[in-house]
This record gives structure tokens, sequence and C-alpha cells, in this order.
């Protein structure tokens, strides 16, 4: 397998433990008008490196809200101290995938670990927040993408953003991820009776390249400015480019330690009903559940316990 392109590798993030909140590495600027609560979190995943780039832009710049609250928060130091040149996948969790833990099972239960821990830090940071921006890449040099609930306030704010940023591909999930609850759609941001409250995940691109740390700072001050925190930079002189959207159909773990893709998958490729998309030992075969189907996030190694693939169909205008 070959190495990636190693753009853009860690810092020391050791100046931003104190925060201002009582909760380390949380800074919040309170801008004493009237407005929404805007979070941006970077670093669910520790080797996920442009949510911190973009976090630390946030903070080195001294960007603040003109109306509203800013939070600004680095999610999984611990993780992200744990990257090493010769393996930099390997430092995504160190125990339980941050990014699945967030309903009240995970955090009321008897378990400990150290993203359990974190997210009962993080708990009232991501409860108290309106909007909920989290930053998040992926493992192979795949076109940027949302991922969010499938809610039309959700929609609506990625349409609105995306088209500034030019990420105009959606994932959209009815039913949540299958493999445990995300942040973004902890409490009242997973439900579908809320008023308001959007909630996104930006996957900007493969990890470590630059191309991806600069799209997570813009898509991050482009969010703040779409809600009213900054101004608006100088408007998009780009054509307009299609949406497209992929509703979740179902998410594959890994099962045993024979699974093995039909063939070579980095995402966005497409399978015929039936047509065979792993094996997976003695779980039996993962194939396509409809004609078109889309995989995304295809595993790069996989681990028996994690996500395999997602599979998505396309949506139509009229879906």
């Amino acid at each position: 397998m070959n190495a990636p392109l190693l753009e853009v590798l860690p810092r020391d993030l050791s100046a931003y433990r104190a925060g201002n909140t009582g909760v380390p590495y949380v800074h919040r600027f309170d801008s004493g008008r009237p407005g929404p609560h805007v979070l941006v979190n970077a670093l669910t995943h520790g080797n996920e490196i442009c949510g911190m780039v973009a976090a630390t832009h946030l903070l080195d710049r001294g960007v603040r809200p003109r109306v509203g609250t800013l939070t600004v928060s680095l999610a999984h130091v611990k993780a992200y101290e744990a990257f090493r040149h010769d393996d930099p996948f390997a430092n995504r969790q160190l125990v339980h995938n941050l990014n699945r833990i967030w309903s009240d099972e995970w955090l009321d239960g008897p378990q400990h670990s150290p993203e359990l821990r974190r997210a009962r830090e993080l708990r009232p940071v991501v409860a108290a927040a309106d909007h909920i921006l989290d930053i998040h890449s992926t493992s192979q040099p795949v076109a940027p993408f949302w991922v969010y609930p499938g809610f039309e306030r959700n929609a609506r704010a990625a349409r609105a953003i995306g088209a500034r940023d030019r990420v105009t591909t959606h994932l959209v999930m009815p039913a949540g991820l299958g493999s445990g609850t995300p942040l973004i759609q902890h409490g009242r941001h997973g439900r579908a009776d809320a008023t308001e409250g959007v909630a996104l995940v930006v996957e900007c691109g493969q990890h470590f390249l630059r191309a991806s740390a600069d799209l997570a700072t813009a898509v991050a001050l482009d969010f703040l400015a779409h809600f009213g925190l900054i101004a608006p930079a100088a408007p998009a002189s780009a054509p307009a480019v299609p949406q497209r959207r992929f509703e979740l159909l179902q998410t594959c773990m890994v099962r045993t330690p024979q699974f093995r893709f039909a063939r070579p998958l980095i995402g966005f490729e497409t399978f015929a009903k039936d047509e065979l998309i792993a094996t997976d030992g003695d779980a039996g075969d993962i194939r396509a559940p409809c004609d078109d189907c889309t995989v995304l996030m295809p595993t790069r190694e996989p681990i028996v316990g994690r996500e395999a693939v997602y599979l998505t169909r396309p949506l139509r205008d009229a879906d």
C-alpha cells in the first residue's frame, strides 16, 4: 500500500491546553451581543490534521464574533499526540471511536477509555452550541463532502456554505450512522423535531494534504459567516457546481480477519445490484443492495469491529 503524501504534519498544541472554559483545549469568545452560539470542533480523530489547522487559524488570528458566541474545540489531543511518521493512520483513536459514543448509553455507562473521558468533558460544550461544525478528513484522496442527519435545516446550510467552498457532495443520514452516535447527533441536534440547530461534518479530503487544511479553514470561516458571527468574505466568483446527494443505506462492519474488498476502492465507486463488494470470511459477502450503489469511505486497513464501508444510493431531485 502506497505511503500517503505528508504535506501537513502535527505541531505542538500545548499553548492551547488551558483554554478559558475550564475544559482543556476549549476556547470560548462571547461578543456580548445577541446571536447564535457556534462550535467549531476539530481533531475528533487524532490523525485528521486539517481540523487542527482550521481551529488554530481561528485562535492564532484572533477571530472573534461580532454577535453571539464562538467556541473552538480541539477534541482528541491525546490521540493527536500519538502520531507516528511511520504509521500516520494509527492514531485515529486510542480505544474507542470518539465519533461513535455520543449517546446517553455510552456517556452515562460504566465503561472507561480516553475517548469516553474526553467525551464526558466535552458533553456540556457540545450541548451548549446552537450550531456545530465538526471538521474531518479521509484516508483516501477523494473529493470533499458533507455528512449530516437528514434534516432540512442541515441541508440548507450545507448547500449555502458548500456553494462558496465547492463542497457540493452530501452524505445524508436518514437514520444515523448505524455504528454508533456521532457528535453531530448528540442531544437536540439528532432530533427531527428540533426547529433549529445545524450540525454538519465536513470531510475535507485526504488527512495530510495542504489542500485539505486550506479547505477546512475556508469552510470554518464561511460557517461562522453563514450564521453572522463574522463578516462574509468577498462573493465567490466561480460558477455554481451541481449538488450531489447520497443517502446512507447501510454501514458495513469488519466482522472477521478475512475481510477483503472484491477490488481496490478509495470511495465513490459504484456497483450494480447484488454485485460483490467484499467478502468477510464466515460472516458472508457484502453485496450492493441496489443499482448505482455508491461506496463511501472504504477502510484503508480492515480492523475487526470497525467500519468497513458505507453503502449509499444517489438521491435525485425528486427524492
